[in-house]
């Protein structure tokens, strides 16, 4: 039972962004709560953007007074399988629940609750994985709120209705919009609160040009040449297939142009190999789609870098619970095209800081709009940083958790 490791992280260091005033702000919120214990709990420390928020936002917590820890449920292949399948049922797929997955869900569910000691003032369970652990707590000391990432906004009606009274235990729950309320959750406490980027961590600082072309020269990118980046996992909503045809059909008319497939191969996600499997089938032989992971050493500088240098990036998405690569991008002040899905349209103004699309058609005409008028592009991408500075960065993150924390 070790808590995951966070390096230290300093709430005045931000000050430079967002200014004192709301630096004291969020120190005042956390005076209210000094000294009060908080454990996070989900099912991977790498790959996905609930472990990037919380390597950021659990030590942030501490920086403000509270006790706060982070902690991970352990399974089988056999388990990450079944969650996988939740995952996607709870997104809308048309799958079956079967008794046997039941059963390997709540099992593990039992074994992780003995293990795992979550007597805190403060629950926060974050998705399906560990929703279960609430069933199996004989003592619950503290206030335990699930926190939904993904869009609940349309379910397999299966799925939802064997979470749902699991759902039903917790104290409060945390969406990330209105739309993924289910009606028979709507009368709990209930937060809106979106996810969020860190502008200093390695992902989203700022690094110089030289670094920058370092890293593009290494993996063999021409910095001189369109570039279209889509950091996502491999994933069927991520449409990586789509994003392949998208960029053909971009090439078709800027025959310069070089793609970008970027992830992390995270463990909880058992399908990501087939799916980068099928990509790179997909891929085929053109030397112009780069297929970079951190198996070939992509970690947060190299994502960094290759968004910054990025003409374009994509995020055509067919579901997506928030979509945090759109957000790095447009701190960035690079331009998106992303699936008119779930939580994108809240980062997306179309038209003013990138497009909102619905097909392949839609997202190369768009892509080729903003490669063919890179003025244009310039002026859209400044628009998102200001969007994601006065929306998505980690201290409003934290000033919502605070808030809410404060109420219980």
């Amino acid at each position: 039972m070790s808590d995951v490791f966070v390096e230290p992280l300093s709430l005045d260091k931000y000050a430079p962004i967002i200014g004192e005033t709301k630096i004291g702000e969020i120190k005042g919120l956390a005076d209210k709560l000094a000294g009060k214990s908080i454990c996070h709990v989900n099912s991977t420390s790498f790959g996905g953007g609930v472990a990037e928020i919380l390597h950021r936002l659990v030590p942030l917590m501490r920086d403000v007074g509270l006790k706060s820890e982070w902690r991970l449920v352990k399974g089988s292949d056999e388990f990450f399988n079944v969650t996988k399948a939740f995952h996607n049922g709870l997104q809308g797929m048309k799958i079956p629940l079967t008794n046997e997955m039941k059963r390997i869900y709540l099992e593990n569910s039992e074994e992780n609750a003995q293990r795992l000691d979550l007597h805190h003032e403060f629950v926060v369970i974050h998705d399906a994985q560990p929703a279960g652990l609430i069933s199996h707590q004989k003592i619950r000391v503290g206030k335990w709120i699930w926190r939904c990432h993904i869009d609940l906004s349309n379910p397999n009606p299966d799925f939802i209705r064997f979470l749902i009274p699991v759902i039903y235990q917790y104290d409060g729950l945390i969406f990330t919009m209105e739309q993924y309320v289910q009606e028979p959750l709507r009368h709990r406490k209930v937060a809106i609160i979106p996810p969020s980027i860190d502008p200093l961590s390695d992902k989203n600082k700022p690094i110089s040009e030289d670094t920058i072309f370092s890293i593009l020269d290494k993996y063999g990118i021409d910095p001189e040449r369109p570039i279209i980046t889509q950091v996502s996992r491999f994933d069927l909503w991520k449409d990586p297939l789509g994003v392949i045809d998208t960029y053909r059909t971009v090439k078709k008319e800027l025959s310069n142009a070089q793609l970008l497939l970027i992830a992390s191969m995270a463990k909880d996600d058992p399908e990501g190999w087939d799916y980068y499997e099928k990509t790179v089938r997909h891929a085929a032989d053109d030397v112009d789609i780069h297929l970079l992971t951190d198996l070939k050493g992509v970690g947060d500088i190299e994502v960094n870098a290759f968004q910054r240098a990025s003409d374009v990036v994509l995020q055509k998405s067919t579901r997506e619970g928030f979509g945090l690569s759109v957000t790095e991008a447009l701190w960035k002040e690079v331009p998106v095209v992303g699936g008119n899905v779930g939580g994108i349209p809240i980062q997306i103004i179309d038209g003013v800081n990138g497009f909102l699309v619905n097909s392949i058609s839609e997202a190369a005409e768009k892509t080729l709009y903003l490669l063919k008028h890179p003025a244009e592009a310039k002026k859209m991408g400044a628009k998102g940083k200001d969007h994601i500075m006065k929306n998505f960065l980690i201290t409003r993150h934290l000033e919502d958790y605070l808030k809410l924390l404060s109420i219980f």
